[in-house]
């Protein structure tokens, strides 16, 4: 099993279809292998120091949540490395409980973020303007707020550099309307089973982003789901609104990386050991919280 801090994944005779910011992406023919690294974005840069099993938590988080959804239509096939092909048996070591296999889709181009509290980018806007990605909302609301219902607000996707937040105009002008009303409702449905689940197991999300791809002209939910990496989670027991809450994602390295002399361009700085220590114990607890099982490594 996967015990070491992992930020690249190379199968030898396994072609690699392309490195993300987080994830490898191998072609099995029919299929896609995704193994997700403990390599660290933030602020759209990859940082040089990994966090050990944060990979394994996307995945297994990932996976949860797609077991979960199993009646939205998802790219989803197996997390069971012993139901891996067997030419993927030498590669255990880096491949159990931080890959699954999934299904091959045609990305769309858009994130589909959905906003249930006011924090981050959003209420930086909602200070200028009362609104957030050109929603108009209540005046006096204070950061972290709850939004009186969640909020769609899509988002163009960057390979490198920053996503560019879109209303659902231009949304509608990238996928089509009918395509666009339907991750619209699906992301929001999603965001609210999840919200409800976490809320049960003492964890606010805040904010999220899904993705979504095509076969044949069928609309699933790929990537990742409701992980630290994708998604704002919050303690509920330490929530005050008017404050920034203490988070189990990686805000708390995003926090960090604010009190530098740094301008969010790559290279990205070193992490202190006790900032990649912390980081990646409110992984570990997101996750055993959620699903409720321990972390398999």
């Amino acid at each position: 099993m996967q015990t070491g801090a992992q930020s690249i994944v190379d199968l030898s005779g396994i072609k690699k279809l392309r490195s993300g910011k987080v994830r490898e992406v191998f072609d099995l023919g029919e299929t896609l292998l995704l193994v997700a690294t403990d390599r660290l974005s933030a602020f759209d840069v990859i940082l040089p120091d990994p966090i050990p099993k944060k990979g394994a938590v996307l995945n297994q988080l990932s996976t949860f949540w797609f077991n979960r959804f199993s009646k939205i239509d998802n790219h989803f096939v197996t997390a069971d490395f012993d139901q891996f092909p067997k030419r993927l048996r030498p590669f255990r070591e880096q491949l159990a409980g931080r890959s699954m296999i999934v299904k091959k889709t045609k990305p769309l181009a858009v994130e589909c973020v959905v906003r249930g509290y006011l924090a981050g980018s959003g209420w930086k806007e909602y200070q200028q303007s009362q609104s957030v990605c050109g929603t108009k909302l209540p005046a006096g609301l204070k950061q972290a707020s709850k939004l009186p219902e969640p909020i769609f607000t899509p988002a163009t996707k960057a390979e490198t550099g920053h996503d560019e937040n879109i209303g659902m105009k231009k949304c509608a002008e990238i996928l089509g309307a009918e395509i666009g009303e339907r991750v619209k409702d699906l992301s929001l449905q999603i965001y609210s089973v999840g919200r409800d689940h976490a809320e049960k197991k003492g964890i606010i999300v805040a904010d999220t982003k899904f993705e979504f791809g095509t076969i044949d002209g069928q609309l699933l939910l790929i990537d990742e789901v409701l992980t630290p990496d994708s998604s704002r989670f919050w303690p509920a027991d330490q929530y005050v609104v008017g404050q920034s809450p203490p988070s189990f994602d990686k805000q708390f390295v995003r926090d960090y990386l604010e009190t530098l002399d740094w301008n969010k361009t790559a290279p990205g700085p070193r992490l202190p050991g006790d900032v990649i220590a912390r980081t990646a114990a409110k992984y570990v607890e997101a996750c055993e919280r959620l699903t409720g099982k321990k972390l398999n490594l």
